[in-house]
């Protein structure tokens, strides 16, 4: 039997979440069952060594980048896709993130293709103008793919998709990949030899919370002087973000690392990761903290809850709870034997339930069924 045609189509092709799980997704499928071609809406990236295109490539997979940039190239990007797509005349298409969810239903029906799947990452609290436009086309789509419950509830209560259509299936991670084998040197940016690091990895915006946890940070920093919280991670609020730790005099214990291609190594550094969103789907930055057995400390949002099981109870408090937050960092960070506890059933999390590789068997399976139906 031929192997199954595939389009995997996505935004970008930046460092990411979804963009990685595209990726690994696309390397990881059996290629006796599944042919993929990656379809990225966007330019190629111009820093390869921070894209995922050096992934998907190396694995063989053909990729192409339609080149949009804004939203005056959407007629142009649809219409190319649907040429590319009448050509590889993919038996599914499987889009990633809200704009190639989009386009993707849109090209994929115009090209006669049979199947189309969206999947849905994040409970998306501030564009409600997306869920209208979500529901509006949904009959072009046959599946969503949610990757958590909590997003799963959400798209049908507040987007009012259609149940019968939604599919929660979780982001996974190689546990083989973390810890990192080399610990970062953070004495680079400024963090002295055995202090205590608070790490928040993440875009600098405004969903991921970074400002309300430096309006936080002197209710707990001031009681800890050895400790230094690290931000990771390049956007558009970085220059308001850095007002912030000047006006609360935190410069000597607040550091931005920018965009880092070694988070892996960071984490293996770092004390505790802290995760301070306003609102998720299920973050693959907690994933990648509780494989490197560090403990957590997160807002109750989306995916959250999910993530961290039976442990959660310790780990997460409430969004914009100033004094919540302080205690649990502040807990965690003078109980050592409390720290090492949570990390050992983070970890032991991640291998039980969040596998990379049961995550693609779960696409394979929900594929399978589509094509069979």
């Amino acid at each position: 039997m031929q192997p199954i045609p595939l389009a995997l189509c996505i935004t970008d092709l930046d460092l990411g979440g979804a963009e990685r799980q595209l990726a690994e997704l696309a390397a990881r499928l059996d290629r006796d069952r599944f042919r993929p071609v990656v379809y990225c809406l966007g330019p190629r990236p111009q820093r390869e060594e921070a894209s995922c295109v050096p992934l998907i490539e190396r694995a063989g997979v053909e990729c192409h980048c339609l080149g949009g940039r804004a939203a005056r190239h959407f007629p142009a990007v649809t219409a190319r896709l649907t040429a590319l797509l009448r050509t590889q005349r993919p038996a599914i298409l499987q889009a990633f993130l809200f704009h190639a969810n989009l386009v993707g239903r849109l090209a994929a029906r115009r090209a006669g293709v049979p199947r189309v799947v969206s999947g849905l990452r994040v409970a998306q609290r501030r564009r409600r103008w997306y869920l209208w436009l979500d529901r509006l086309t949904q009959a072009k789509v046959d599946r969503y793919v949610c990757v958590s419950q909590a997003v799963a509830d959400f798209s049908h209560h507040e987007a009012r998709l259609p149940a019968e259509k939604l599919v929660v299936i979780p982001n996974g991670i190689d546990p083989a990949c973390y810890p990192a084998a080399s610990p970062a040197d953070l004495t680079a940016m400024g963090i002295p030899p055995g202090a205590a690091v608070v790490v928040c990895v993440g875009r600098l915006a405004p969903q991921k919370g970074q400002a309300w946890l430096l309006r936080s940070a002197p209710r707990w920093l001031g009681n800890l002087p050895d400790c230094h919280l690290l931000l990771v991670g390049e956007g558009p609020d970085r220059a308001g973000l850095e007002r912030l730790v000047w006006e609360a005099g935190l410069q000597r214990q607040v550091h931005f690392a920018g965009f880092r291609a070694d988070v892996p190594g960071i984490l293996a550094a770092s004390t505790v990761f802290v995760l301070p969103s306003l609102w998720e789907g299920m973050p693959n930055a907690v994933l990648e903290a509780m494989a490197s057995w560090l403990p957590v400390v997160a807002t109750d949002v989306e995916g959250v809850g999910e993530l961290l099981g039976p442990l959660a109870g310790e780990q997460v408090v409430p969004c914009g709870a100033d004094s919540a937050l302080a205690a649990r960092l502040e807990a965690i960070l003078r109980d050592r034997p409390l720290a090492r506890s949570l990390g050992e059933g983070n970890r032991a999390r991640v291998e039980c339930c969040f596998c990379l590789d049961a995550t693609c068997r779960a696409y394979e399976r929900l594929w399978d069924s589509l094509v069979a139906g």
